[in-house]
């Protein structure tokens, strides 16, 4: 497995602590930035992360922001991407349990770094029920398409 991971200024120290995280998993990762904590924009770090998954670079991806908010609304931008903000372990299972969600967005400025880990953990280790939900996301893909 690798994970596209990037976040703007407002999740910079985050991310940073996920890619500490993801090494001492020996889960693969690639970087697309931010690296410092000059201001930046997120949607052009979200859109990083997201062409990382969809292309095939990464089989997933986190992206982070101030709240999550920014960030995965221009994830979800990309088509195919089904991005989650999540803010506990339960909606990190349920995004990949029931929508197959494939980038993980959190906030930096919302939740501390040990929950944080917990979440990525639990979206990495959950695999999609399908069944049922596959038909709800063949319905948000005809969406997608118009």
């Amino acid at each position: 497995m690798k994970v596209a991971i990037g976040s703007d200024h407002g999740g910079l120290e985050l991310k940073n602590e996920m890619i500490e995280f993801l090494k001492e998993e020996s889960i693969d990762f690639e970087d697309v930035g931010t690296y410092t904590e000059d201001s930046v924009d997120y949607p052009v770090y979200g859109e990083k992360v997201s062409k990382a998954v969809i292309e095939g670079d990464c089989d997933c991806g986190v992206a982070i922001c101030g709240t999550g908010l920014g960030i995965s609304m221009a994830c979800n931008k990309v088509k195919g991407i089904r991005a989650a903000l999540c803010t506990n372990e339960y909606m990190a299972e349920m995004a990949r349990h029931h929508n197959n969600a494939n980038v993980l967005c959190m906030g930096g400025r919302v939740i501390g770094p040990e929950l944080a880990k917990s979440i990525l953990k639990t979206f990495l280790k959950t695999p999609f029920d399908g069944g049922r939900h596959q038909r709800r996301l063949d319905l948000i893909t005809r969406i997608e398409e118009e």
